[in-house]
């Protein structure tokens, strides 16, 4: 390829104005100026396992375990020669992270990382229309000499602009994800995420492991219905329940219109041998009809004959 044409195809990708780079040159908030990960792990990545690569990075910096060829037969397609983004939070999620995407955004990304949680993301380092498909983890940033610093491909210290990394960045829809470890809530992250992840969690974590990452997300989400069942249904799984009890109790408080809530609390008091409240809690579920009725119902009715009831669907 001559110099010219070179040149020519580097101006086509990374041509155009780096709109959020400039947004952070003018305002760039509270963010420090600079910030570096230099202790996050590195996995050289073979041949099309960058996902891997990347998704290992992430969970060791979190503690948690996974290595490249551990983790190749969770996320990589052969088909694809690459790994799908549903497959990487997922595999996260069954290592032990309740993984999250941050909101897709320049200053959202800088500032997890200024929190001390990297971030894993996907690029497209080529033209849109002959895309070249890269998921690589920011570890750092400077404002001042506007540049990002990644763990990418087989470079420890990847040091790119902030507008390069912009673009390549937007072609893959400003995908990121954080993997923190239970107990440790991202500081971008909205509150419908949260939720979503945390049920997905749910379902592949040990109920231990999800009554902590519910308890950390209710600190900055304290009246969420949905986090507040499920920590309920968690602290009931393990086995606690008079976490359960105020869990669910909490739940009733903050949102009395919510049937599931009332039913699970009756549950929980019968089993714990307080009729007399338990009997109160289903009616109230009974009374506030809707589709939990029959559930409810057969709650009432089997704390009335002395049996106990059985914890409702989370309602979520």
């Amino acid at each position: 390829m001559s110099a010219l044409l070179a040149c020519a195809l580097a101006c086509l990708i990374l041509g155009g104005c780096a709109t959020q780079t400039m947004q952070l040159r003018q305002a760039a908030g509270g963010l420090p100026r600079h910030a570096e990960l230099d202790a996050t792990p590195f996995f050289p990545q073979e041949r099309y396992q960058c996902g891997p690569a990347a998704l290992a990075t992430v969970l060791n910096a979190s503690g948690l375990p996974g290595t490249p060829d551990a983790l190749v037969a969770q996320v990589y397609v052969p088909a694809r020669e690459g790994s799908l983004q549903p497959e990487m939070l997922a595999a996260a999620r069954r290592q032990g992270a309740p993984a999250m995407l941050i909101p897709p955004r320049l200053d959202a990304l800088l500032e997890e990382v200024a929190s001390g949680m990297p971030v894993l993301v996907l690029q497209n380092l080529s033209l849109p229309i002959a895309p070249l498909w890269h998921y690589a983890v920011v570890v750092g940033y400077n404002l001042d000499t506007e540049e990002i610093v990644l763990r990418s491909g087989t470079t420890r210290r990847e040091v790119m602009s902030m507008s390069t990394f912009e673009h390549t960045w937007a072609r893959g829809d400003d995908w990121g994800m954080v993997a923190p470890a239970p107990g440790s809530m991202p500081r971008t992250v909205k509150e419908d995420v949260a939720v979503e992840a945390l049920v997905a969690f749910e379902k592949a974590a040990p109920p231990g492991k999800s009554y902590v990452a519910y308890q950390s997300a209710l600190v900055r989400f304290p009246r969420n219905l949905a986090l507040r069942l499920g920590a309920g249904n968690a602290a009931y799984a393990m086995g606690d329940r008079a976490a359960a009890a105020e869990a669910f109790r909490q739940a009733a408080a903050d949102h009395p219109r919510s049937a599931p809530a009332f039913n699970n609390l009756a549950t929980v008091l019968a089993e714990m041998g307080r009729a007399s409240e338990a009997r109160e809690a289903a009616r109230q579920a009974v009374a506030l009809g809707g589709p939990w009725l029959a559930q409810s119902e057969a709650t009432l009715r089997e704390i009335e004959a002395g049996q106990g009831g059985k914890p409702a669907a989370s309602g979520r």
